[in-house]
């Protein structure tokens, strides 16, 4: 394909098609509040059950409960939509998702927050394994990679609407940043309405057993995998560590964690606009190379700032990895996967991703412990820096046709 076909690639051509994406991209913004909507909630939580034994780490299990759940039903979401559909699986994941989501709105106990949170992470897991596989279905080559951009763009927006919106309830009752997660009974009519059920999936879905990977790319899809979760290990000690790493400097107010990381979150949306170029430019493996590397650099930079501005340019540095490299998993988990299993590789990526969202504190506290906050951030960034650059070394890789 020449470069200006490649720039030119149209998304939507018909005003259905303009409603379909749309709507794929308003639910693509439910997946960001699956944890962290409710973070400024967790000091009111931790006090109204202080009574409760162990509250301290419970409190925390609301937040951090639905990536486990995610990563555990992801699997089987990805067969429930090969077997019986996309829209299906969606629409009812989207109904749970707000039931969930919003339970805490109403339960009175924490075990019964927790049953909520893990609810939640089974309807976030449903949410993310058909959108993905929606995604495949939907769009080819570098129409694909311009909608995963953009997509990724508008999950960067929607974090920071949800993130900012569940700060200012939180600061009404610790219960109001709950009310956000009503936002997808709103979505449900535009799905319902506006997603068709992909005829290739259908056609295909009955004839998943006669789908088979090879070797070679069963051996790729596993590397990528195993990419993502470390990707999101390192990327998650930015959330979970940066407010500490920044009372150690001397910033401790919660209001300059909130703009550094935000900060991230503007270059993070800018850099998904630009992804297709890149992906044209780079290649996938390039991408990769490219999002990696930027994650090391802006580590290792955390790892010797001791100015305010120095924390801000490194999570600058840092959107470049969060704008590029998400989308960039799908794209090639996609390419590699025949359509009758789309929906299983989407839901292994998944469960991957939030694998690596659950065990970042679990890696990341002990390094901490022994090297302490910059001596972490500068051995997970040379470790990340190095993956990149093999990325880079391995650009002539070629990924499947699709």
């Amino acid at each position: 394909m020449r470069p200006d076909q490649y720039a030119t690639a149209a998304v939507a051509r018909s005003p259905a098609e303009y409603r379909r994406n749309a709507t794929l991209l308003f639910v693509s913004t439910l997946t960001i509040m699956s944890g962290a909507t409710i973070s400024a909630s967790l000091p009111g939580i931790a006090a109204r059950f202080a009574d409760v034994e162990n509250v301290a780490l419970l409190s925390r299990l609301v937040l951090t409960l639905p990536a486990v759940f995610i990563a555990l039903f992801s699997p089987a979401a990805g067969f429930l939509v090969d077997r019986f559909g996309r829209k299906p699986l969606l629409l009812a994941s989207l109904a749970l998702f707000a039931v969930a989501g919003a339970s805490g709105l109403v339960l009175d106990t924490l075990p019964g927050l927790l049953a909520g949170r893990a609810v939640l992470g089974i309807a976030v897991g449903g949410i993310m394994t058909a959108t993905t596989a929606l995604v495949g279905d939907f769009f080819q080559g570098p129409a694909r990679d311009r909608y995963m951009g953009l997509q990724q763009a508008f999950v960067g927006i929607g974090g920071t609407i949800f993130l900012t919106g569940g700060g200012f309830l939180a600061e009404i009752h610790w219960r109001g940043p709950f009310l956000i997660y009503m936002v997808a009974i709103l979505l449900l009519p535009a799905a319902l309405a506006f997603l068709p059920e992909p005829q290739r999936a259908r056609r295909m879905g009955a004839a998943a057993g006669e789908a088979r990977l090879g070797g070679r790319k069963v051996a790729l899809l596993s590397l990528l995998f195993l990419a993502a979760a470390v990707n999101m290990i390192a990327f998650y000690m930015i959330p979970t560590q940066l407010p500490f790493h920044l009372e150690r400097l001397g910033f401790g107010a919660p209001s300059l964690a909130g703009a550094a990381i935000g900060a991230g979150q503007l270059v993070g949306v800018a850099s998904a606009l630009a992804f297709a170029p890149f992906r044209r430019r780079l290649g996938i493996m390039g991408v990769f190379g490219l999002g990696f590397a930027s994650a090391g650099l802006s580590f290792l930079l955390l790892s010797m700032v001791e100015s305010y501005a120095g924390v801000l340019l490194a999570m600058a540095v840092s959107g470049i990895c969060m704008g590029t490299i998400m989308p960039n998993f799908a794209a090639a988990a996609m390419r590699l996967a025949p359509p009758a299993l789309r929906g299983r590789v989407s839901g292994l990526l998944v469960s991957s991703i939030f694998a690596g969202q659950f065990l970042s504190p679990i890696v990341s506290q002990p390094l901490i412990g022994r090297f302490g906050y910059g001596g972490a951030y500068g051995l997970v960034g040379a470790v990340v820096l190095a993956i990149g650059l093999v990325a880079f070394a391995a650009r002539p890789a070629r990924w499947g046709d699709g």
